[in-house]
Protein backbone atom coordinates (compact mmCIF):
# COMPACT_ATOMS: atom_id res chain seq x y z
CA UNK A 1 0.00 0.00 0.00
CA UNK A 2 1.42 3.18 -0.93
CA UNK A 3 0.92 6.15 1.52
CA UNK A 4 -1.30 9.15 -0.24
CA UNK A 5 1.86 11.80 -0.77
CA UNK A 6 4.63 9.48 -1.03
CA UNK A 7 6.84 9.29 -4.23
CA UNK A 8 6.70 5.98 -6.27
CA UNK A 9 9.64 4.52 -8.91
CA UNK A 10 9.18 6.50 -11.78
CA UNK A 11 6.94 9.25 -10.62
CA UNK A 12 8.09 12.70 -11.04
CA UNK A 13 8.80 15.09 -8.03
CA UNK A 14 5.27 17.09 -8.88
CA UNK A 15 3.01 14.31 -8.35
CA UNK A 16 4.23 14.24 -4.36
CA UNK A 17 4.04 17.66 -4.04
CA UNK A 18 0.70 17.97 -5.80
CA UNK A 19 -1.07 15.21 -3.62
CA UNK A 20 0.84 17.52 -0.49
CA UNK A 21 -1.36 20.40 -1.83
CA UNK A 22 -4.47 18.70 -2.08
CA UNK A 23 -3.78 16.72 1.37
CA UNK A 24 -3.23 20.10 3.05
CA UNK A 25 -6.07 21.47 1.10
CA UNK A 26 -7.92 18.44 2.71
CA UNK A 27 -7.10 19.53 6.43
CA UNK A 28 -7.35 23.42 5.69
CA UNK A 29 -10.85 22.74 4.50
CA UNK A 30 -12.29 20.66 7.27
CA UNK A 31 -14.71 18.54 6.75
CA UNK A 32 -16.87 19.98 4.22
CA UNK A 33 -19.11 22.77 3.47
CA UNK A 34 -22.04 21.81 4.82
CA UNK A 35 -20.64 21.49 8.41
CA UNK A 36 -19.28 24.72 7.68
CA UNK A 37 -23.02 26.19 6.76
CA UNK A 38 -24.22 24.33 9.59
CA UNK A 39 -21.62 26.12 12.36
CA UNK A 40 -22.63 29.53 10.28
CA UNK A 41 -26.30 28.65 11.24
CA UNK A 42 -25.43 28.28 14.65
CA UNK A 43 -24.14 31.79 14.13
CA UNK A 44 -20.40 30.95 15.25
CA UNK A 45 -16.82 30.88 12.86
CA UNK A 46 -14.92 27.86 12.07
CA UNK A 47 -11.73 27.51 14.26
CA UNK A 48 -9.54 29.30 11.13
CA UNK A 49 -11.80 32.20 10.75
CA UNK A 50 -11.57 32.97 14.50
CA UNK A 51 -7.83 32.49 14.30
CA UNK A 52 -7.72 34.88 11.31
CA UNK A 53 -9.68 38.08 13.34
CA UNK A 54 -6.82 37.29 16.40
CA UNK A 55 -4.00 37.11 14.89
CA UNK A 56 -2.23 39.50 12.15
CA UNK A 57 -3.22 39.12 8.93
CA UNK A 58 -1.55 36.03 7.10
CA UNK A 59 0.91 35.76 10.33
CA UNK A 60 -0.57 31.97 11.49
CA UNK A 61 2.07 29.19 10.83
CA UNK A 62 -0.06 25.74 11.46
CA UNK A 63 1.49 22.91 13.80
CA UNK A 64 0.46 19.11 12.80
CA UNK A 65 -2.27 19.90 10.41
CA UNK A 66 -2.08 16.29 9.86
CA UNK A 67 -2.12 14.71 12.80
CA UNK A 68 -4.75 12.00 12.91
CA UNK A 69 -5.93 9.85 15.96
CA UNK A 70 -5.45 6.22 15.91
CA UNK A 71 -8.55 5.21 18.38
CA UNK A 72 -10.56 2.22 16.83
CA UNK A 73 -14.00 0.76 17.67
CA UNK A 74 -17.24 3.02 17.83
CA UNK A 75 -16.62 3.64 14.16
CA UNK A 76 -13.91 5.63 14.81
CA UNK A 77 -11.14 3.94 12.34
CA UNK A 78 -13.16 4.75 9.44
CA UNK A 79 -13.35 8.64 10.61
CA UNK A 80 -9.65 9.89 10.70
CA UNK A 81 -9.99 13.45 9.77
CA UNK A 82 -6.84 15.92 9.79
CA UNK A 83 -6.21 17.98 12.41
CA UNK A 84 -8.22 16.00 14.75
CA UNK A 85 -10.83 18.95 16.03
CA UNK A 86 -8.63 21.27 16.65
CA UNK A 87 -6.07 23.93 14.76
CA UNK A 88 -2.65 24.69 16.82
CA UNK A 89 0.64 27.63 15.86
CA UNK A 90 1.38 30.95 16.02
CA UNK A 91 1.47 33.77 14.65
CA UNK A 92 1.10 37.33 15.94
CA UNK A 93 -0.59 40.39 17.35
CA UNK A 94 0.46 43.60 16.67
CA UNK A 95 3.70 42.37 15.62
CA UNK A 96 4.82 40.37 18.93
CA UNK A 97 4.41 36.27 19.26
CA UNK A 98 1.43 34.54 20.43
CA UNK A 99 0.42 31.04 20.23
CA UNK A 100 -3.32 29.70 19.75
CA UNK A 101 -5.27 26.99 19.56
CA UNK A 102 -8.93 26.42 18.26
CA UNK A 103 -11.22 23.61 18.24
CA UNK A 104 -12.90 22.63 15.72
CA UNK A 105 -16.71 22.02 16.39
CA UNK A 106 -17.06 20.52 12.90
CA UNK A 107 -14.67 17.65 13.87
CA UNK A 108 -16.01 15.43 16.50
CA UNK A 109 -17.62 18.43 17.66
CA UNK A 110 -14.46 19.80 19.18
CA UNK A 111 -14.56 17.16 21.36
CA UNK A 112 -11.23 16.15 23.33
CA UNK A 113 -9.12 13.01 22.08
CA UNK A 114 -5.62 11.78 22.73
CA UNK A 115 -4.16 13.36 19.39
CA UNK A 116 -6.39 16.31 19.96
CA UNK A 117 -5.01 16.66 23.44
CA UNK A 118 -1.13 15.82 22.76
CA UNK A 119 -1.49 18.56 20.13
CA UNK A 120 -2.55 21.13 22.60
CA UNK A 121 -0.02 20.14 24.75
CA UNK A 122 2.64 20.76 22.29
CA UNK A 123 1.50 24.34 21.94
CA UNK A 124 1.17 25.26 25.53
CA UNK A 125 4.90 23.71 26.22
CA UNK A 126 5.85 25.58 22.92
CA UNK A 127 4.28 29.36 24.37
CA UNK A 128 6.00 28.50 27.44
CA UNK A 129 9.73 27.58 25.99
CA UNK A 130 9.15 30.99 24.01
CA UNK A 131 7.86 32.80 26.15
CA UNK A 132 4.81 34.28 24.31
CA UNK A 133 0.78 34.44 25.54
CA UNK A 134 -1.57 31.75 24.74
CA UNK A 135 -4.91 32.24 23.28
CA UNK A 136 -7.41 29.35 23.50
CA UNK A 137 -10.36 29.88 21.22
CA UNK A 138 -12.93 27.17 23.22
CA UNK A 139 -15.57 25.23 21.30
CA UNK A 140 -15.95 21.90 22.14
CA UNK A 141 -18.27 19.37 23.64
CA UNK A 142 -16.47 18.04 26.29
CA UNK A 143 -14.13 14.60 26.31
CA UNK A 144 -14.38 12.67 23.44
CA UNK A 145 -16.03 9.29 24.81
CA UNK A 146 -15.54 7.10 22.21
CA UNK A 147 -11.72 7.01 23.32
CA UNK A 148 -12.51 6.23 27.10
CA UNK A 149 -10.30 7.82 29.86
CA UNK A 150 -7.70 8.69 27.39
CA UNK A 151 -9.87 11.79 26.88
CA UNK A 152 -9.79 12.68 30.50
CA UNK A 153 -5.99 12.19 31.17
CA UNK A 154 -5.44 14.80 28.10
CA UNK A 155 -7.73 17.48 30.22
CA UNK A 156 -4.94 16.85 33.08
CA UNK A 157 -2.39 17.23 30.57
CA UNK A 158 -3.88 20.59 30.04
CA UNK A 159 -4.37 21.67 33.87
CA UNK A 160 -0.74 20.83 34.59
CA UNK A 161 0.41 23.50 31.70
CA UNK A 162 -2.34 25.48 32.80
CA UNK A 163 -0.58 25.43 36.02
CA UNK A 164 2.99 25.80 35.35
CA UNK A 165 2.19 28.52 32.72
CA UNK A 166 0.47 30.71 35.75
CA UNK A 167 2.57 33.97 36.21
CA UNK A 168 4.99 32.75 33.69
CA UNK A 169 2.48 34.00 30.47
CA UNK A 170 -0.35 35.69 29.73
CA UNK A 171 -3.11 33.12 29.33
CA UNK A 172 -6.23 33.83 27.83
CA UNK A 173 -9.70 31.56 27.12
CA UNK A 174 -12.54 32.44 24.74
CA UNK A 175 -15.60 31.01 25.00
CA UNK A 176 -16.82 30.56 21.64
CA UNK A 177 -19.12 27.47 22.18
CA UNK A 178 -19.58 24.87 25.05
CA UNK A 179 -17.33 24.00 27.96
CA UNK A 180 -18.54 21.86 29.91
CA UNK A 181 -17.23 18.94 32.44
CA UNK A 182 -13.91 18.66 33.05
CA UNK A 183 -13.39 21.00 30.44
CA UNK A 184 -14.36 24.17 32.33
CA UNK A 185 -11.88 24.00 34.24
CA UNK A 186 -8.78 24.86 31.90
CA UNK A 187 -10.45 28.50 31.19
CA UNK A 188 -10.90 28.78 34.90
CA UNK A 189 -6.94 28.84 35.31
CA UNK A 190 -6.46 31.60 33.23
CA UNK A 191 -5.75 35.14 33.22
CA UNK A 192 -8.70 35.98 31.29
CA UNK A 193 -11.65 34.67 30.68
CA UNK A 194 -13.82 36.01 27.31
CA UNK A 195 -17.52 34.82 26.70
CA UNK A 196 -20.15 35.75 23.48
CA UNK A 197 -23.72 36.01 24.22
CA UNK A 198 -26.09 33.45 23.49
CA UNK A 199 -23.62 30.96 21.94
CA UNK A 200 -21.19 30.26 25.07
CA UNK A 201 -21.51 28.90 27.84
CA UNK A 202 -20.02 26.56 30.86
CA UNK A 203 -20.88 24.86 33.24
CA UNK A 204 -19.37 21.60 35.26
CA UNK A 205 -23.21 19.54 35.05
CA UNK A 206 -26.09 20.50 32.25
CA UNK A 207 -29.32 22.04 32.52
CA UNK A 208 -30.06 17.99 32.19
CA UNK A 209 -28.10 16.83 35.12
CA UNK A 210 -29.11 19.84 37.21
CA UNK A 211 -32.85 18.68 36.99
CA UNK A 212 -32.02 15.15 37.49
CA UNK A 213 -30.26 15.71 40.78
CA UNK A 214 -32.61 18.75 42.37
CA UNK A 215 -35.04 19.07 40.39
CA UNK A 216 -34.51 22.71 39.19
CA UNK A 217 -35.40 23.62 35.43
CA UNK A 218 -32.78 26.43 34.28
CA UNK A 219 -31.74 26.72 30.70
CA UNK A 220 -28.14 26.79 29.13
CA UNK A 221 -28.04 30.53 29.37
CA UNK A 222 -29.36 30.51 32.62
CA UNK A 223 -26.82 28.38 34.18
CA UNK A 224 -23.74 28.97 32.73
CA UNK A 225 -23.99 32.06 29.67
CA UNK A 226 -21.85 34.73 29.10
CA UNK A 227 -24.21 37.27 31.16
CA UNK A 228 -24.43 34.85 34.32
CA UNK A 229 -20.60 34.37 34.10
CA UNK A 230 -20.23 38.04 33.74
CA UNK A 231 -22.15 39.42 36.30
CA UNK A 232 -23.62 36.75 38.56
CA UNK A 233 -20.47 33.60 39.18
CA UNK A 234 -17.16 36.14 38.19
CA UNK A 235 -16.32 33.48 36.40
CA UNK A 236 -15.61 35.86 33.05
CA UNK A 237 -14.18 38.40 32.73
CA UNK A 238 -15.38 40.07 29.49
CA UNK A 239 -19.16 39.61 27.91
CA UNK A 240 -19.41 40.30 24.26
CA UNK A 241 -22.59 40.09 21.79
CA UNK A 242 -20.17 38.97 19.00
CA UNK A 243 -17.08 36.86 17.96
CA UNK A 244 -15.71 40.12 16.38
CA UNK A 245 -15.99 42.63 18.69
CA UNK A 246 -14.57 40.11 21.26
CA UNK A 247 -11.47 38.70 19.50
CA UNK A 248 -10.60 42.74 18.96
CA UNK A 249 -10.95 43.00 22.44
CA UNK A 250 -8.40 40.15 23.11
CA UNK A 251 -6.21 41.97 20.32
CA UNK A 252 -6.24 44.93 22.36
CA UNK A 253 -5.67 43.34 26.01
CA UNK A 254 -2.93 41.93 24.50
CA UNK A 255 -1.11 45.21 23.37
CA UNK A 256 -1.34 45.90 27.34
CA UNK A 257 0.51 42.83 28.24
CA UNK A 258 3.61 42.21 27.93
CA UNK A 259 5.27 38.42 26.76
CA UNK A 260 5.88 37.27 30.06
CA UNK A 261 7.21 37.60 32.88
CA UNK A 262 10.55 38.55 32.19
CA UNK A 263 9.65 41.28 30.28
CA UNK A 264 7.95 44.46 31.08
CA UNK A 265 4.81 45.78 29.24
CA UNK A 266 5.33 47.24 25.88
CA UNK A 267 5.36 51.11 25.75
CA UNK A 268 3.57 53.02 23.47
CA UNK A 269 3.94 56.85 22.01
CA UNK A 270 2.62 59.05 25.07
CA UNK A 271 -0.34 60.81 23.18
CA UNK A 272 -1.00 62.99 25.97
CA UNK A 273 1.00 65.73 28.31
CA UNK A 274 2.66 63.82 31.39
CA UNK A 275 1.98 67.47 32.71
CA UNK A 276 -1.80 68.05 32.10
CA UNK A 277 -3.57 69.74 34.84
CA UNK A 278 -7.14 67.74 35.53
CA UNK A 279 -8.60 70.54 36.65
CA UNK A 280 -11.89 68.60 36.23
CA UNK A 281 -11.39 66.21 39.46
CA UNK A 282 -12.29 69.07 42.12
CA UNK A 283 -15.68 68.92 40.41
CA UNK A 284 -16.07 65.10 40.00
CA UNK A 285 -15.75 64.11 43.68
CA UNK A 286 -17.88 66.01 46.20
CA UNK A 287 -16.09 66.82 49.42
CA UNK A 288 -19.01 65.76 51.26
CA UNK A 289 -17.87 62.62 51.95
CA UNK A 290 -21.84 61.13 51.86
CA UNK A 291 -22.27 62.16 48.25
CA UNK A 292 -21.53 58.82 45.43
CA UNK A 293 -19.83 59.98 42.32
CA UNK A 294 -18.45 57.71 39.52
CA UNK A 295 -14.73 56.89 39.94
CA UNK A 296 -14.75 55.55 36.09
CA UNK A 297 -15.03 59.87 35.45
CA UNK A 298 -11.90 60.15 38.03
CA UNK A 299 -10.13 57.58 36.07
CA UNK A 300 -10.51 58.34 32.62
CA UNK A 301 -9.55 61.90 34.03
CA UNK A 302 -5.98 61.22 34.95
CA UNK A 303 -5.09 58.20 32.53
CA UNK A 304 -3.91 58.32 28.90
CA UNK A 305 -6.71 60.37 26.73
CA UNK A 306 -9.07 59.37 29.38
CA UNK A 307 -8.78 55.12 27.80
CA UNK A 308 -9.06 52.03 29.86
CA UNK A 309 -9.97 48.53 29.85
CA UNK A 310 -12.25 47.54 32.96
CA UNK A 311 -11.75 44.34 33.95
CA UNK A 312 -14.94 42.25 35.66
CA UNK A 313 -16.84 45.47 34.73
CA UNK A 314 -20.53 43.31 35.68
CA UNK A 315 -19.16 41.86 38.38
CA UNK A 316 -18.13 43.30 42.21
CA UNK A 317 -19.03 46.72 40.98
CA UNK A 318 -17.83 47.93 43.85
CA UNK A 319 -14.90 47.74 43.07
CA UNK A 320 -12.96 48.52 39.68
CA UNK A 321 -10.25 46.80 38.13
CA UNK A 322 -8.76 48.37 35.13
CA UNK A 323 -5.42 48.13 32.54
CA UNK A 324 -4.61 51.84 31.14
CA UNK A 325 -1.67 53.76 30.30
CA UNK A 326 -0.03 56.85 31.94
CA UNK A 327 2.78 58.65 29.42
CA UNK A 328 2.55 55.55 27.36
CA UNK A 329 3.33 53.12 30.53
CA UNK A 330 0.87 50.52 31.01
CA UNK A 331 -0.21 50.42 34.37
CA UNK A 332 -3.22 48.54 36.52
CA UNK A 333 -5.69 50.41 38.38
CA UNK A 334 -7.78 49.42 41.69
CA UNK A 335 -10.61 52.09 42.86
CA UNK A 336 -13.10 52.06 45.01
CA UNK A 337 -16.94 53.03 43.39
CA UNK A 338 -18.69 54.83 45.50
CA UNK A 339 -21.51 54.61 43.20
CA UNK A 340 -21.67 50.60 44.20
CA UNK A 341 -22.64 49.98 47.72
CA UNK A 342 -20.83 53.51 48.42
CA UNK A 343 -17.66 51.75 47.96
CA UNK A 344 -17.02 49.32 50.77
CA UNK A 345 -15.14 46.13 50.01
CA UNK A 346 -17.11 43.02 50.33
CA UNK A 347 -16.31 39.27 49.91
CA UNK A 348 -16.61 39.55 45.85
CA UNK A 349 -14.39 42.86 45.93
CA UNK A 350 -12.40 41.35 47.69
CA UNK A 351 -11.63 38.44 45.48
CA UNK A 352 -11.44 40.44 42.10
CA UNK A 353 -9.07 43.18 43.23
CA UNK A 354 -6.75 40.43 45.05
CA UNK A 355 -6.83 38.48 41.47
CA UNK A 356 -5.86 41.53 39.88
CA UNK A 357 -3.48 42.86 42.21
CA UNK A 358 -1.52 39.58 41.59
CA UNK A 359 -1.58 39.09 38.16
CA UNK A 360 -0.03 42.88 37.51
CA UNK A 361 2.08 41.65 40.36
CA UNK A 362 3.46 38.58 38.14
CA UNK A 363 3.80 40.46 35.01
CA UNK A 364 5.48 43.31 35.97
CA UNK A 365 2.36 46.48 35.28
CA UNK A 366 3.01 48.92 37.88
CA UNK A 367 0.22 49.55 41.09
CA UNK A 368 -2.14 52.26 41.09
CA UNK A 369 -5.03 52.16 43.86
CA UNK A 370 -7.21 55.19 44.27
CA UNK A 371 -8.95 55.07 47.82
CA UNK A 372 -12.23 55.86 49.08
CA UNK A 373 -13.66 53.43 51.28
CA UNK A 374 -15.95 53.23 53.98
CA UNK A 375 -14.83 50.12 55.47
CA UNK A 376 -15.82 46.78 54.99
CA UNK A 377 -19.58 45.65 54.80
CA UNK A 378 -21.15 44.87 57.87
CA UNK A 379 -23.72 41.81 57.94
CA UNK A 380 -24.37 38.09 59.38
CA UNK A 381 -24.01 37.19 55.45
CA UNK A 382 -20.76 38.65 54.76
CA UNK A 383 -19.45 37.16 58.42
CA UNK A 384 -20.40 33.83 57.56
CA UNK A 385 -19.59 34.14 53.95
CA UNK A 386 -16.01 34.36 54.99
CA UNK A 387 -15.46 37.75 54.45
CA UNK A 388 -12.20 37.92 57.33
CA UNK A 389 -10.76 35.08 55.11
CA UNK A 390 -11.55 36.72 51.72
CA UNK A 391 -10.69 40.39 52.59
CA UNK A 392 -7.33 38.95 53.89
CA UNK A 393 -6.89 37.46 49.96
CA UNK A 394 -6.61 41.37 49.26
CA UNK A 395 -4.04 41.52 52.01
CA UNK A 396 -1.81 39.16 50.79
CA UNK A 397 -1.76 39.87 47.19
CA UNK A 398 -0.94 43.36 48.40
CA UNK A 399 1.75 42.62 50.49
CA UNK A 400 3.17 40.11 48.55
CA UNK A 401 3.54 42.37 45.49
CA UNK A 402 6.80 43.56 44.14
CA UNK A 403 5.84 46.15 41.33
CA UNK A 404 5.77 49.84 42.11
CA UNK A 405 2.96 50.96 44.04
CA UNK A 406 1.46 54.00 44.48
CA UNK A 407 -1.63 55.12 45.80
CA UNK A 408 -4.28 57.98 46.16
CA UNK A 409 -6.66 58.54 49.06
CA UNK A 410 -9.48 60.49 47.63
CA UNK A 411 -12.04 60.70 50.86
CA UNK A 412 -12.73 58.09 53.09
CA UNK A 413 -10.11 55.41 54.16
CA UNK A 414 -11.45 53.96 57.43
CA UNK A 415 -10.68 51.05 59.76
CA UNK A 416 -9.06 48.16 58.19
CA UNK A 417 -10.48 48.85 54.69
CA UNK A 418 -7.89 51.72 54.53
CA UNK A 419 -5.04 48.98 55.53
CA UNK A 420 -5.98 46.53 53.30
CA UNK A 421 -6.43 49.42 50.33
CA UNK A 422 -2.86 50.13 49.62
CA UNK A 423 -1.63 51.89 52.71
CA UNK A 424 2.14 52.73 53.85
CA UNK A 425 2.02 50.28 56.55
CA UNK A 426 1.49 47.21 54.22
CA UNK A 427 4.22 48.33 51.21
CA UNK A 428 2.79 50.82 49.07
CA UNK A 429 6.67 52.65 47.82
CA UNK A 430 3.99 56.24 47.63
CA UNK A 431 0.98 57.43 49.28
CA UNK A 432 -0.48 60.17 48.36
CA UNK A 433 -3.94 62.19 49.68
CA UNK A 434 -6.25 65.06 48.32
CA UNK A 435 -7.13 67.70 50.62
CA UNK A 436 -10.88 65.99 51.25
CA UNK A 437 -9.26 62.49 52.41
CA UNK A 438 -10.66 61.40 55.76
CA UNK A 439 -8.44 58.66 57.40
CA UNK A 440 -9.31 57.17 60.96
CA UNK A 441 -10.39 54.16 62.32
CA UNK A 442 -14.38 54.49 61.84
CA UNK A 443 -15.98 57.63 60.97
CA UNK A 444 -16.21 60.89 63.50
CA UNK A 445 -19.89 59.94 64.27
CA UNK A 446 -19.57 56.11 65.30
CA UNK A 447 -15.90 56.82 66.59
CA UNK A 448 -17.58 59.50 68.64
CA UNK A 449 -20.37 57.55 69.92
CA UNK A 450 -17.77 55.11 71.55
CA UNK A 451 -15.30 56.91 72.94
CA UNK A 452 -17.35 59.33 74.50
CA UNK A 453 -20.79 57.30 74.99
CA UNK A 454 -20.60 57.93 78.91
CA UNK A 455 -20.55 61.74 78.21
CA UNK A 456 -23.23 61.80 76.16
CA UNK A 457 -25.55 59.60 78.25
CA UNK A 458 -24.82 61.93 80.71
CA UNK A 459 -25.77 64.71 79.25
CA UNK A 460 -29.22 66.72 79.59
CA UNK A 461 -28.79 67.41 75.78
CA UNK A 462 -26.88 64.34 73.97
CA UNK A 463 -27.83 65.42 70.88
CA UNK A 464 -26.34 68.39 71.12
CA UNK A 465 -23.20 66.89 73.32
CA UNK A 466 -22.86 64.50 70.47
CA UNK A 467 -22.62 66.57 67.86
CA UNK A 468 -20.26 68.96 69.20
CA UNK A 469 -17.96 65.98 70.42
CA UNK A 470 -18.14 64.62 66.40
CA UNK A 471 -16.76 68.11 65.47
CA UNK A 472 -13.96 67.91 67.83
CA UNK A 473 -13.06 64.48 67.42
CA UNK A 474 -13.52 65.72 63.42
CA UNK A 475 -11.26 69.03 64.32
CA UNK A 476 -8.22 66.26 66.72
CA UNK A 477 -8.29 63.12 64.68
CA UNK A 478 -9.77 63.34 61.04
CA UNK A 479 -8.51 66.60 59.58
CA UNK A 480 -7.16 66.62 56.31
CA UNK A 481 -3.54 66.72 57.45
CA UNK A 482 -3.93 64.54 60.34
CA UNK A 483 -1.99 61.07 58.90
CA UNK A 484 0.57 63.73 56.81
CA UNK A 485 1.91 65.03 60.05
CA UNK A 486 2.62 60.93 61.15
CA UNK A 487 4.33 60.14 58.07
CA UNK A 488 1.38 57.67 57.00
CA UNK A 489 1.31 60.18 53.70
CA UNK A 490 3.98 61.27 51.61
CA UNK A 491 2.20 64.45 50.52
CA UNK A 492 -1.17 65.91 50.03
CA UNK A 493 -1.70 66.90 46.60
CA UNK A 494 -4.08 69.12 44.53
CA UNK A 495 -6.30 67.17 42.91
CA UNK A 496 -5.81 69.06 39.51
CA UNK A 497 -1.97 67.80 40.10
CA UNK A 498 -2.69 63.88 40.24
CA UNK A 499 -1.92 62.71 36.75
CA UNK A 500 1.85 64.85 36.46
CA UNK A 501 2.27 63.13 40.32
CA UNK A 502 1.74 59.64 39.88
CA UNK A 503 3.37 60.20 36.36
CA UNK A 504 6.96 61.50 38.36
CA UNK A 505 6.18 58.71 40.92
CA UNK A 506 6.20 55.83 38.89
CA UNK A 507 9.31 57.36 36.41
CA UNK A 508 10.94 57.11 39.59
CA UNK A 509 9.98 53.94 40.98
CA UNK A 510 10.51 52.29 37.46
CA UNK A 511 13.59 50.66 38.42
CA UNK A 512 12.28 48.88 41.61
CA UNK A 513 13.77 45.77 42.79
CA UNK A 514 12.52 44.28 45.68
CA UNK A 515 13.62 40.32 46.88
CA UNK A 516 10.99 38.34 48.70
CA UNK A 517 12.17 35.84 51.36
CA UNK A 518 13.64 32.82 49.97
CA UNK A 519 10.58 29.84 49.92
CA UNK A 520 8.96 27.59 47.70
CA UNK A 521 5.31 29.24 47.49
CA UNK A 522 3.41 31.06 50.52
CA UNK A 523 0.26 30.12 51.78
CA UNK A 524 -2.66 32.86 50.85
CA UNK A 525 -5.60 32.17 52.46
CA UNK A 526 -8.48 31.08 49.72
Amino acid sequence: MTVPGTAVAGESGAAPAAALRRIKDEARNGPGDLATAAQHARGKLTARERIGLLLDEGSFTEVEPLRRHRATGFGLEGRRPYTDGVVTGWGTVHGRTVFVYAHDFRIFGGALGEAHAEKIHKIMDMALAAGAPLVSLNDGAGARIQEGVTALAGYGGIFLRNTRASGMIPQISVILGPCAGGAAYSPALTDFVFMIRETSQMFLTGPDVVQAVTGERVTHDALGGADTHAGTSGVAHFAFDDEQSCLEEVRYLLSLLPANNRELPPAAPPDDSATRRCEALTDLVPADGNQPYDMRAVIEEIVDGGEFLEIQERWAGNIICALSRLDGQVVGIVANQPLALAGVLDIHASEKAARFVQFCDAFNIPLITLVDVPGFLPGVEQEHGGIIRHGAKLLYAYCNATVPRVSVVLRKAYGGAYIVMESRSVGADLCYAWPTNEIAVMGAEGAANVVFRKRIAASGDPDATRAALVKEYRAELMHPYHAAERGLVDDVIDPADTRAVLISSLAMLRAKHTDLPVRKHGNPPV
